[in-house]
């Protein structure tokens, strides 16, 4: 049987079950001529679970059994509030060969049983997905902000962009703890309050001064990419084997987790934009002595489909000695 109509019968069961509200706790499902499929419910909390479950990957373990003669069970199923049981009766023929051994289709010894426990067929699970984080960004020196001594490398939280494309996995390791891990690509955009500061480099370090031309000028910014790779245990109070998505909203569940990440510095610029017979940019490609290597910790905190981060980083921006002792740090929304 094709194994779409196979997921499309499974699904349609649970969710007939559910809304049936019958007082039986087991639907079967009969598949050709001699094969069917039982659900045994015994808490109906569980019904949320199975409309979401992957029942696709769940037929493939088990047709992948079925192929290879292998009577084994897929998970130890010693305490499950919710069973699944695929179950394939011999035909006429068969039953003449084995003795004269009586079938019953309760019976859990059965040597053409397999059991599932819905709830742990998740873990050690990994689910992969495409993360944007979208916030601000900004620094601290010595512990406070910059514009408490009206320092010109003051910026604007409004305008100071952080952007994150990431790849990330999702593993689950227990009910409720899993990892995310991944690699991606950051951008630090410090925009500064005032739109005329200039960006100077020489062999003693970078400096921060006010460009002395007579332009109109309307932004001042440094930019910095990075390559990133991150580590975030999490700890889930929902118990749900994967995150829900925006569209979906059935996870109710708060999320808690903090982690490293390192990053890697891959280019950056200085961009001033000013009007002098129509709109300038000037771009200034280089390091300013940036540090080549930023790491830190990431804390992540969501309900339902929704997650904030925080990233700190724990060394400084630019070398040591070559800039001034700048801690910076993001905040947002992860999409």
């Amino acid at each position: 049987m094709d194994k779409k109509i196979l997921l499309t019968l499974l699904l349609g069961a649970t969710i007939t079950f559910g809304m049936a509200q019958q007082k039986s706790d087991t639907v079967i499902v009969e598949l050709g001529k001699t094969s069917r499929v039982i659900f045994t419910i015994k808490d109906r909390k569980d019904l949320d679970i199975l409309k979401h479950y992957d029942f696709q990957q769940l037929f493939q373990d088990i047709l992948v059994k079925i192929e290879k003669s292998d009577t084994s069970a897929l998970v130890k199923n010693d305490s499950a509030s919710t069973n699944t049981v695929a179950t394939t009766e011999p035909t006429q023929e068969n039953w003449s060969s084995n003795s004269g051994s009586s079938h019953d289709d309760n019976d859990d010894d059965d040597d053409h049983d397999w059991k599932v426990n819905v709830h742990e067929r998740g873990w050690g699970r990994t689910w992969q997905s495409f993360n944007f984080d979208l916030g601000t960004n900004n620094y601290l020196h010595n512990g406070k902000f910059p514009d408490s001594d009206n320092a010109l490398y003051s910026v604007r939280p409004w305008g100071s962009w952080y952007v994150a494309l990431s790849s990330i996995q999702r593993t689950r390791l227990g009910r409720k703890f899993f990892m995310e891990w991944g690699m991606g690509v950051s951008w630090y955009n410090f925009k500064f309050q005032q739109d005329n500061v200039l960006i100077q480099k020489d062999d003693i370090g970078v400096h921060f001064v006010e460009d002395p031309r007579e332009l109109n000028f309307t932004k001042s910014k440094l930019t910095a990419s990075y390559i990133m790779a991150s580590l975030v245990p999490i700890i889930d109070f929902g118990d749900h084997s994967r995150k829900s998505r925006i569209w979906e909203g059935y996870d109710n569940s708060f999320r808690i987790g903090l982690g490293p990440y390192v990053g890697y510095r891959i280019g950056s610029h200085s961009k001033q934009v000013y009007h002098d017979d129509g709109k300038q940019k000037d771009k200034n490609h280089d390091s300013f002595y940036l540090n080549s290597v930023r790491y830190g910790a990431r804390l992540q905190i969501g309900y339902r489909a929704t997650d904030l981060f925080l990233n700190y980083d724990l060394n400084e921006l630019f070398s040591s000695g070559k800039g001034p002792a700048l801690n910076a740090f993001s905040f947002g929304i992860i999409f």
